[in-house]
């Protein structure tokens, strides 16, 4: 059973395989993204029921642009879908919805559906779903060094006063706790340009399905598996 008491704050995901998925099943990879889709809506619902309070997905990544164009415009259709199709579920369920990334070269229908999502359930305090879309962590970092910079010019800051929990107030995650524990699917072992200031003592999970396979279950024996582990930040265990 789950320790309600020892339950992960927030949990990002890299939701990998959705290609291979449909491939094994005869199916074109646009399949496998839909697929994909409903795993997202599974785990919302599931991350909900458990209490987590912030779980992130991996949507779209600033390298995912030399797809396909075909692959792409497929992509970003649908995730226009989920938000029109979500929208009430989420506002009736107190779940807020934040993006992280660059607006540009989003499709401008699709970042009027993202502004609008985010607005209409900016005051939902329950679960805080977050969508990294053209994402790129080292380019998340550039844009920090850069707003900090700026606020010096304008003398809004100083060099010497800025530290790691001042620095993290210029990130695209302001405001939201880093990840107790990354999920990626799918057998692949590695970070992919995500979140690489946020991760730095989270917890790693690796498993061999794919995204569209991982359900409400999964889930659960991630958490299980995370209260198993004792996490020191770097401090020594009391004999």
């Amino acid at each position: 059973m789950i320790d309600k008491n020892n339950i992960p704050r927030h949990i990002a995901i890299i939701m990998d395989g959705n290609g291979r998925w449909a491939k094994e099943r005869g199916l074109e990879r646009t399949a496998g993204h839909r697929a994909g889709i409903e795993a997202i809506k599974e785990i919302i619902k599931a991350a909900a029921d458990f209490g987590i309070k912030t779980i992130t997905f991996f949507t779209f990544s600033t390298e995912n642009w030399s797809r396909p164009k075909k692959e792409v415009e497929m992509l970003m259709r649908t995730l226009d879908n989920f938000l029109s199709r979500q929208l009430k579920y989420l506002d009736k369920n107190n779940i807020r919805l934040l993006v992280i990334g660059r607006d540009e070269p989003l499709p401008k229908y699709l970042q009027a559906k993202l502004k609008d999502v985010q607005e209409r359930t900016r005051n939902n305090f329950g679960l805080t779903v977050v969508l990294a879309l053209n994402y790129g962590a080292r380019q998340e970092i550039l844009d920090a060094a850069r707003r900090f910079a700026s606020a010096v010019a304008k003398r809004e800051a100083k060099t010497e006063d800025l530290d790691e929990e001042g620095f993290a107030d210029y990130l695209y995650t302001r405001g939201l706790p880093d990840p107790d524990i990354l999920i990626r699917t799918s057998g692949e072992i590695r970070l992919s340009n995500f979140l690489l200031w946020q991760l730095s003592y989270a917890e790693l999970y690796f498993l061999k399905k794919y995204w569209p396979d991982f359900k409400r279950g999964d889930l659960e024996k991630v958490i299980r598996d995370y209260q198993k582990r004792e996490r020191r930040f770097g401090s020594v265990t009391e004999a």
